[in-house]
C-alpha cells in the first residue's frame, strides 16, 4: 500500500489475503521494516504534476499507523482513506 502511495498511484497494490488449501503445504515468510514515526509517507514529488495532480495524503508514519490500526473491518479499505477527495464543486 505504500508503494501505491509513493508512485502516486502509478504501481497499484493490492489488499493482502490469504485463502486456506487443504491439499497444499504453505509457507510465509514475514519481513517488517520500522521507519522513524516522524518519516513523512506521501506521493513522490517528482511523480506529481499537473497532469497527474497527487492522488494520496502526505502523513507522518505515525498518522498512517493510526488509520492502519483504527480501521474496522467494514468499509472502505485503508488505501481510500488515504486518497484525496475531490471537489467537484466549481
Amino acid at each position: 500500500m505504500v508503494v501505491q502511495i509513493l508512485t502516486n498511484g502509478i504501481y497499484r497494490s493490492i489488499e493482502h489475503r490469504a485463502t486456506i488449501n487443504s491439499k497444499k503445504e504453505r509457507i510465509s515468510i514475514v519481513a517488517f521494516h520500522r521507519p522513524q514515526m516522524s518519516t513523512v509517507i506521501g506521493p513522490t514529488p517528482r511523480l506529481v504534476t499537473p497532469e497527474r495532480p497527487a492522488l494520496f495524503k502526505t502523513l507522518t508514519v505515525e498518522d498512517y499507523y493510526k488509520v492502519i490500526f483504527s480501521r474496522q473491518l467494514q468499509g472502505k479499505s485503508c488505501l481510500d482513506l488515504m486518497r484525496i477527495q475531490k471537489d467537484n464543486r466549481k
